[in-house]
């Protein structure tokens, strides 16, 4: 309870409460890596898949499709990709494959769809045909649009069970509808691979709520992910001023935005004097001051065996990395849903991080945010 008193001046003097992390330490003994770079010339890269054949496709934010093969990005990008609002944070975002996609083609995209007065977060279904994307079916749009061009989400994650799992943002605007169960903004949506509302949902069948909202409570997740060993979701989201968050996903719950939060408005005022409220989630880990999250992934490989199980967050800026140290990489060091650490990892890249994943030789592959955006490999040295 007293955390709630103590937030305004804690944030003032950037004091890290429960269950805020002390700044990231450095590892005692080093992992040996290397830092390649598979691509370059991209346009904001956001998201990559890795295909059966070995080769990748990449989403640019401008709105292009991208595929590397044998090492070499493709000059062409995809035809066929639905076409996307691109302002400010709009654009390309999110790809992910179907589980049989070897047998069936089948990819989901999400994207900012609509113009400056009327604008979301889309999901389409689509069948890559060659370098073509054929047969697009729209499967979700959200029932409230936005004149923002800001706070999309637009993370997508496979269930263990063949469910979508969709990130959408507040907006910026329209934080309180974070917290309204009649409107998409500022919730993760869960939906059939045909779009349909699963049946078994936390709130199929009950009045007032949209029967495909999965949380609610959440500011602007860009980053997602499911651990394949243990079925968990884990999801990290911006704050205003500080306040990060790294939150355990759940059905049902409500993660607080913006009732509670550890950040500050950007002009210094109090969101709220709430850093906890009853009946809603505390994240595992806040972030103060901001680093900015995007891109994550748990690494369950064989490359680092010294990270199995750890999380992986991209970081579009410094926060509490020392000297000055721009985009980066956090390494959270995970007992199951504990939190045991945090390291700072890659920031010789120079970059702001937009997408971390891991690919299945248990290399890690990185996206940076530039114009000339790159795709980075990093791989073990001995």
């Amino acid at each position: 309870m007293i955390q709630r008193f103590l937030a305004p001046l804690a944030l003032a003097m950037n004091i890290l409460l429960t269950p805020v992390l002390a700044p990231a330490a450095a590892l005692a003994q080093p992992v040996p890596y290397q830092i390649e770079t598979i691509a370059e010339g991209l346009n904001h890269p956001w998201s990559i898949a890795f295909l059966p054949d070995g080769d990748m496709l990449v989403t640019e934010r401008s709105g292009q499709l991208r595929r590397i093969s044998a090492g070499q990005l493709v000059d062409e990008p995809i035809t066929g990709v639905p076409e996307v609002f691109e302002q400010s944070q709009g654009g390309l975002f999110d790809i992910v494959l179907d589980p049989a996609f070897e047998a069936n083609g089948v990819v989901f995209l999400t994207y900012a769809w609509g113009a400056s007065d009327a604008n979301g977060t889309r999901l389409v279904r689509a069948r890559l045909d060659g370098d073509t994307l054929v047969d697009p079916e729209i499967l979700f749009t959200p029932n409230r649009l936005k004149n923002t061009m800001v706070h999309y989400g637009g993370r997508l994650t496979l269930l263990p069970d063949g469910t979508l799992l969709l990130a959408v943002g507040d907006g910026f605007d329209f934080r309180e509808q974070a917290q309204v169960t009649t409107n998409h903004l500022g919730s993760f949506i869960r939906l059939n691979e045909d779009g349909s509302v699963p049946e078994d949902n936390p709130f199929y069948g009950r009045d007032g709520v949209l029967q495909e909202i999965f949380s609610i409570g959440h500011r602007n997740p860009q980053g997602l992910v499911v651990d394949p060993v243990t079925g968990r979701i884990f999801s990290h989201e911006h704050g205003p001023a500080g306040g990060d968050e790294l939150n355990l996903i759940e059905p049902g719950a409500n993660y607080g935005w913006p009732i509670a939060t550890f950040g500050m408005d950007y002009d210094g005022a109090l969101v709220t004097p709430y850093t906890e409220y009853p009946g809603m989630r505390q994240p595992l880990v806040v972030w103060v001051p901001s680093i900015a999250p995007s891109g994550l992934a748990i690494y369950r490989g064989d490359m680092f065996p010294e990270w199995v199980g750890d999380i992986f967050v991209g970081a579009l800026i410094a926060g509490d990395a020392p000297d000055g140290i721009g985009g980066h990489v956090r390494r959270v060091d995970m007992d199951e849903t504990v939190v045991l650490d945090q390291e700072i990892l890659f920031a010789e890249i120079g970059a702001r991080i937009r997408d971390i994943r891991v690919a299945p030789d248990g290399s890690l592959f990185i996206l940076t945010d530039e114009d000339h955006g790159r795709v980075l490999r990093i791989h073990r040295v001995e």
